[in-house]
Formats: structure tokens, C-alpha cells, sequence
């Protein structure tokens, strides 16, 4: 194929955005596919794949370009002759020829230089760090907690490219009228066995700019992600807050499962993610949804503002914050964000998250606490701390569900339920 010049220094410009300044990589993508209109569906396929592929394998092409620092799990910094070098090993790869463009002469010319990178990937193939492109900490801490086998079929499973997953917002429409409606548009999709609500794309579109969207008549939600509305266990016209709503595709969800019967509150510490969720809601004729805006001073949450939420509701939802390491196949810039550092860090804000929105739960009430991570460190070891302290004292174990994304194909999940006695 023939590289175009413009298609190729907007993927520079992207790397650099994702790399050198720590952008969030979809956010960079969809900018970057909006700068020409005169790129097709195949130049837009081209540059997105590309970005992709390249955030997604940076520490295996960084070894391949000799790029690789000693300090090879910080979030390094790339030149933009180090970014065409990383794209120059993206072309090599895929069998395409390089451009006699003095950005590739590092490798134009040099049948050596492309051969040793060939066989340097077979060898590095053989090493799992390598392999998925990971961290060194990354793949110690994983291994640890998962166990060699699950860790390398798991961390395997989340370097794949997600599929695109609707939830139909049976508010509006159900399955399968939604899925004719889109087969009359040569959207084709198919259902998904056990998740009632989800159907998969057979092939990749950018669908957000259909007008069924526009409409309110499905919303993009991964499969493992919807199975947190059903485990709620939610009936109608219950009190439910959801305390960790942002911009709230769980709280829609349950909106639609309650069939607008009920109440649900969507807390979240960022009001403009808040603001989205009542533009969604209104697309999507929910009706049983109210916000509230948790307040912060000096970056620290005054947990007096949440007495009046105690006991008083059926059920509560903690979608706490967490390393999103069971998303890795949708955001694969996080692999290069995170730090043990950081993971010490949440992991203190998800107890704390569990000690505090737990008394909003009344008694006979129930709690679900989730997280997109796979850590057991994330998950039933914070659960289990709850439940030994003296706040959770009152709560008993229901059930859990661990979700992997090498045993399903999609979002590594945890969800627990837990009930105030």
C-alpha cells in the first residue's frame, strides 16, 4: 500500500499527544479522525488502527527500534524521530514497505536491519513482558496475584481489540426490533447469550453517529458491564443510589429495568460527568433519575454531606474507581499510566469508598460493590477487609462473580453482593 504523507504525520501528532503528554488515547483518536474530511472510511480505519496498534505494542516495538531505556516501566517520552522509528517497526511487521522519506532512512536500504528486527520479534515473542507488551511490575504484580497460567491467557485476551457491544434501552425498543432496525441499515449484529439487554456488532462502525443512537434507542455498553444492573437484584419502585454514577450507563440501565418505577440518585465528585448523564437520560426517556454533585474542598470529601443519604436506601452501588486493568483491550495507554503507586493509592479510596456509602444502605437492604479490574487485591480482598470491620459488621456475603476476559471475550469484571442484616 501507499502511505500518504498527511495520513502518517497525524499519527505521529497523535503518539506524541498519547506518550509525551499523557492524553487519553480514544479522546486523541477521535480528534485526530475529525481533522481532514477528505479522508474516507479507509484512511479513518488506517489512522485509528494504527494508533492503536502502536500505544498497544509501545514497549515490545520501543526493544525492536533499540529504543528501550533501563528504566523501562516508567512512561517514557518519545522524540518525533523516535515515534517514526515506532511506526517504521509497525511497517516492518505488517510486511509494508517503508517510504524513502528521510524520517525511515534509519532503516531504508538496510535489508540487515529489517531481518534483524524480524527475527528479534520471534525471540522476544518466546517472552511474555515482551510478548503482551507490559511493564516488568505489571507482569510480576499479575503473575502474583493470578497465578502463571490465568495471568498469561488473561493479560493475552486484554491485548486484543474489543468487540462494539449495544445495550438496548428497552425504554424505547427491544432486541429485536432494534437489531432490524439496524439490519435494514446493513448493520448486522447478533444477540449474546445470557445478557438479555446486549447485542454484538459483526463488524466495527462508528456507530455513535447513527440516529437510533442519536435517539436514544441503545447506548455503547460492554456486555460484562451490563450484568451489574441484573445483579443488583433490583424490583420495582425501590430506592437505589448509585454512588459512583459518572456520566451514568449503569444508572440508564437500571433506569430502563425498573421501567421508570422507583427512584435512583446518581452521586459523582464531577459535575460535568453528571451533566452528560442528564443529557443521556433525556435521550433516552428516563424519567426516575436525579443528580447529585458530591462536594470537594481542598481536594478532600466532607463525609457529613452523606448523613442524610444513611440508611435510606433498597440498594447501593460502589462502581468505585479502580486500575481498569480488566480494560485494557478498550484503553491500552493505561498499561503505560499506571504505577504500584498508584494502585496503593486507589486501593486505600476504594475501602474508604466501602466504609462510607455503605451506611447509605438500609437494613434488609443491599450492596453491590464492583470494579473493571481483575486484581484480587481490588476486589475480594477489599471486600473481605470490609466485612471485617466494624462497619461492615452488619453486611453478609450473598454472592460474587469474577469475571475474566480470556473465559468470555469480554471487559475483565468483579461484582459482589452484599446484604445489611
Amino acid at each position: 500500500m501507499r502511505l500518504h504523507r498527511n495520513l502518517v504525520l497525524a499519527i505521529i501528532e497523535s503518539l506524541s499527544q498519547i506518550f509525551n503528554q499523557k492524553k487519553q488515547a480514544d479522546k486523541i483518536v477521535a480528534i485526530t479522525l475529525k481533522q481532514d474530511r477528505r479522508w474516507g472510511a479507509r484512511d479513518r480505519s488506517f489512522v485509528a488502527e494504527t494508533i492503536y496498534d502502536i500505544v498497544r505494542w509501545k514497549r515490545l516495538y520501543a526493544k525492536l527500534a533499540g529504543l528501550e531505556t533501563q528504566n523501562n516501566d516508567t512512561f517514557d517520552t518519545y522524540s518525533t524521530q523516535n515515534l517514526f522509528q515506532l511506526f517504521s517497526v509497525w511497517l516492518i511487521l505488517k510486511e509494508i514497505e517503508l517510504p524513502i522519506w528521510e524520517e525511515f532512512e534509519k532503516f531504508n536500504y538496510d535489508k540487515t536491519k529489517i531481518d534483524e528486527i524480524k527475527q528479534n520479534f520471534n525471540q522476544l515473542s518466546q517472552i511474555r513482558k515482551y510478548r503482551e507488551s507490559i511493564p516488568d511490575w505489571l507482569d510480576n504484580l499479575g503473575e502474583q496475584e493470578l497465578g502463571n497460567e490465568i495471568w498469561t491467557k488473561e493479560i493475552a485476551a486484554l491485548n486484543s481489540q474489543a468487540p462494539v457491544i449495544l445495550r438496548v434501552n428497552t425504554l424505547k425498543t427491544s432486541v429485536q426490533k432494534l437489531q432490524k432496525q439496524l439490519s435494514e441499515q446493513n448493520i448486522e449484529t447478533k444477540k449474546i447469550k445470557d445478557y438479555p439487554d446486549a447485542i454484538q456488532l459483526l463488524e466495527r462502525k462508528n456507530i455513535l453517529k447513527n440516529e437510533l443512537y442519536k435517539e436514544g434507542f441503545f447506548e455503547v455498553q460492554d456486555a460484562s458491564s451490563q450484568l451489574i444492573a441484573y445483579f443488583l437484584d433490583i424490583k420495582k419502585g425501590i430506592q437505589i443510589i448509585d454512588t459512583c454514577a459518572g456520566a451514568g450507563g449503569k444508572s440508564l440501565h437500571i433506569a430502563s429495568l425498573l421501567q421508570n418505577k422507583g427512584q435512583i440518585t446518581a452521586m459523582d465528585i464531577y459535575e460535568n460527568k453528571l451533566v452528560e448523564l442528564r443529557k443521556r437520560a433525556n435521550r433516552a426517556d428516563v424519567h426516575n433519575i436525579k443528580t447529585y454533585s458530591i462536594k470537594k474542598e481542598n481536594n478532600k470529601i466532607d463525609n457529613s454531606q452523606f448523613k442524610q443519604f444513611y440508611n435510606s436506601a433498597d440498594r447501593v452501588l460502589i462502581d468505585a474507581p479502580c486500575s481498569g486493568l480488566g480494560v485494557l483491550s478498550r484503553n491500552p495507554d493505561a498499561k503505560w499510566k499506571l504505577s504500584l503507586a498508584f494502585l496503593e493509592e486507589i486501593k486505600q479510596t476504594q475501602q474508604n469508598l466501602l466504609q462510607e456509602y455503605s451506611k447509605m444502605t438500609k437494613k434488609g437492604g443491599k450492596l453491590v460493590y464492583a470494579t473493571c479490574s481483575i486484581l484480587p487485591s481490588e476486589n475480594q480482598n477489599q471486600v473481605e477487609a470490609f466485612l471485617n470491620s466494624e462497619n461492615g459488621k452488619d453486611f453478609k456475603f450473598i454472592e460474587d462473580k469474577k469475571i475474566l476476559s480470556h473465559q468470555t471475550g469480554y471487559d475483565g469484571f468483579y461484582m459482589v453482593l452484599l446484604e445489611k442484616v
